[in-house]
């Protein structure tokens, strides 16, 4: 019996200019990443918390840059980010899942900001 595999990358690539990373997958899906999209998403404790509940909404990250791209094993990358932001490994998985949900976690996080905003005031 044939083991599936998981999609595989096959393009990582930064647009500074367009402050864009995209990313293709072997089964022919692509995304295209902003920066600021990637920094509000990232895989850390420091974003994520350490449970339920726990997650800082990450503010003002408009402007954010990105400075390298380590890999980490087979499994992902690191990002670096030009706010100092460097913890949490993206995985191949975890691109692929946010990815594919980016429309719903954009908005998401959007009317988070808005309520914070309101609630700010």
């Amino acid at each position: 019996m044939a083991v599936n595999a998981a999609p595989w990358p096959t393009e990582l690539t930064l647009d500074q200019p367009a402050k864009m990373l995209k990313m293709s997958f072997d089964d022919g899906l692509s995304f295209e990443f902003t920066y600021e999209f990637l920094r509000v998403q990232s895989p850390s404790a420091e974003v994520r918390g350490h449970g339920p509940g726990q997650e800082v909404l990450q503010l003002n990250k408009h402007d954010v840059g990105i400075l390298e791209l380590k890999p980490v094993g087979n499994y992902g990358v690191q990002i670096v980010f030009d706010d100092g932001h460097d913890t949490g490994i993206y995985s191949w998985a975890w691109l692929r899942e946010i990815g594919e949900n980016q429309p719903f976690l954009w908005g998401r996080y959007l009317e988070l900001v808005a309520q914070h905003s309101a609630e700010s005031k």
